[in-house]
């Protein structure tokens, strides 16, 4: 018989057989509960309503079934509640150049964090592509607002707390988010109904890659001159009014979107008192990095628990070390020495020098230990620093033992089986002016060469600077020379120290702005060298910024 002659019968129990199979497939790949979606304005009464402008996110629009009729109006989008909420809401708002609302999987994957530490997440999706004779952000803002408003009006009834409600977005959902952290008491429309005499103030926000800050941008460019120039500055829509939250700004050292944006709202916070944070990373492009780093802003901030404690200190049990060698730095110092820390077991044949004031060496003891803890060779210096400083060049002595220091270990480090091309330097508090210099100004001889070591170069792979005093205005010290030798950094500190904060992000910019890829980590709330946070940072850098550790 041929082929096409033949057909199939199935039976009665097969075809029920073949529909109950398909049921269950499509239970499979449906959500086990469809996600409530809200509409943002009363029919008819939508402000600017621009007949090109939709609301859909821009993977849905690429169904051969969308129709765009259907999507006009912007709405909420409720994710499922988390199984033990805290009380807590997040809005989540994606970006897409105000062209579109994109990226459906990174929005999924911020709602999976937050859900998972108690967050009740929502999503925006506003209008788009930019309104016609408006500012591009405007009907986006208008949106926004309405949207603050609606969530805040339902708190209670959500079991969800008015006073703890935070916007997350990325690159222009990044830059809705700064509208809304920064013009709550600005209205972006009139009074459409009851709900609009509710605050539409935000209690917290994150802003990973926030775009068109920047005067060379804010038109809805990337920054034409990449953020730089005497006549660049910070986009006026921000006021930065009494109701502005504090805020986790997130950008990578390489996005075309300039990084300079993220580090003028940061000063504009800290002058006006805001506690906010700020991370900067190295070689990454338009990418939302560090959300582990929001998650922990978030959770110092009490957004999670009002009542979690700031961190505490970190101990790290002195074992597995081999004991150290003491060696003189003659003849620079008769009396400075260095010491040697080396694990048992190396994860890396790089070495950390630390430089230390030899009055005050607690901190340093922690730190090396938990370096060591991780397979890292650590080469400690306790330097000395005049009691009175009376010269603006106090730090000299010092800066003369860190340079011998440095030749030292490079001369010996092939006796202990290192690498004497794979050193870094470490300091902190006023250590780390000291650290800085030896990142910055290597090609600077603090003293006349005395011996053979003297002919070796004190230059650095790395540096860590933690919570720096580089000063109390944003001119750096002169004797940070940035020459050629310069070498990538991670400036780590808190935000309570407004003036030095501010100078730490200078020297990140004068980095950056010669070719220089640093890491920048400063948190809103107290912390010192030895707590999890920093030390954490640290092992991160090693890891993953420069490669030093696996």
């Amino acid at each position: 018989m041929p082929l096409q002659n033949l057909h199939y019968h199935p039976t009665p129990r097969i075809r029920r057989g073949v529909g109950l199979f398909i049921v269950f497939l499509f239970l499979c790949i449906s959500p086990a509960v469809a996600r409530e979606r809200q509409s943002l304005w009363p029919e008819g009464k939508m402000p600017d309503r621009q007949p090109h402008q939709i609301a859909a996110m821009h993977e849905r629009t690429k169904d051969k079934s969308f129709n765009p009729d259907e999507h006009r109006d912007p709405y909420l989008e409720w994710f499922e509640k988390p199984a033990d909420p805290n009380g807590s809401c997040m809005i989540l708002v994606p970006g897409g150049a105000y062209q579109g609302t994109v990226d459906i999987k990174m929005v999924e994957g911020w709602y999976k964090g937050l859900t998972a530490q108690g967050t009740q997440c929502v999503s925006l999706v506003y209008r788009t592509p930019r309104p016609k004779g408006l500012p591009i952000y405007r009907t986006a803002w208008e949106d926004a607002q309405r949207a603050v408003r609606l969530v805040r009006s339902q708190a209670r009834e959500r079991g969800l707390d008015p006073d703890r409600i935070g916007a997350l977005g990325m690159s222009a959902g990044a830059h809705l988010v700064l509208m809304l952290a920064t013009n709550a008491q600005t209205p972006a429309y009139k009074r459409v109904d009851s709900i609009d005499d509710i605050p539409c103030n935000i209690d917290i926000a994150v802003a990973f890659s926030p775009a068109y800050l920047t005067s060379d941008g804010e038109s809805g460019t990337a920054a034409t001159r990449d953020g730089y120039g005497p006549d660049v500055y910070l986009s006026k829509v921000f006021n930065f009014d009494s109701s502005t939250c504090p805020v986790s700004l997130h950008h990578g050292g390489i996005d075309y979107i300039s990084p300079n944006g993220s580090t003028m709202v940061y000063r504009k916070l800290q002058q006006a008192g805001i506690p906010s944070e700020l991370h900067l990373y190295p070689g990454k492009g338009h990418v939302p990095c560090g959300f582990d780093k929001a998650l922990e802003f978030l959770k110092r901030r009490g957004f999670f628990c009002p009542e979690r404690r700031a961190d505490s200190p970190m101990f790290i049990p002195e074992e597995n070390i081999v004991p150290g060698r003491v060696e003189a730095i003659r003849p620079v110092n008769e009396d400075t020495d260095i010491e040697w820390h080396i694990p048992k077991e190396l994860s890396t044949e790089a070495i950390q020098v630390i430089c230390c004031e030899a009055a005050d060496s607690t901190w340093s003891t922690a730190v090396r230990r938990y370096l060591n803890s991780i397979g890292l060779t650590v080469v400690t210096l306790n330097y000395h620093l005049p009691l009175t400083r009376t010269s603006a060049a106090w730090y000299i002595p010092a800066l003369k033992e860190m340079q011998r220091a440095v030749r030292v270990v490079r001369r010996d480090a092939a006796s202990y089986g290192l690498d004497s091309d794979r050193i870094g330097i470490m300091g902190a508090y006023e250590g780390a002016i000291l650290a800085m210099m030896g990142v910055s100004s290597s090609l600077h001889k603090a003293y006349y060469p005395a011996d053979a070591t003297d002919k070796l170069s004190c230059s650095v792979q790395w540096g860590i600077c933690l919570f720096p005093s580089f000063g109390r205005s944003e001119d750096l010290t002169p004797d940070f020379s940035f020459d050629l030798k310069t070498a990538p950094t991670l400036f780590f500190s808190s935000a309570n120290e407004v003036e030095s904060s501010i100078c730490t992000v200078a020297a990140w910019e004068k980095m950056r702005a010669i070719g220089i890829q640093s890491e920048l980590h400063q948190i809103s709330s107290p912390a010192d060298v030895c707590s999890p946070v920093c030390l954490e940072s640290i092992k991160e850098f090693l890891q993953t910024s420069m490669q030093i550790i696996e």
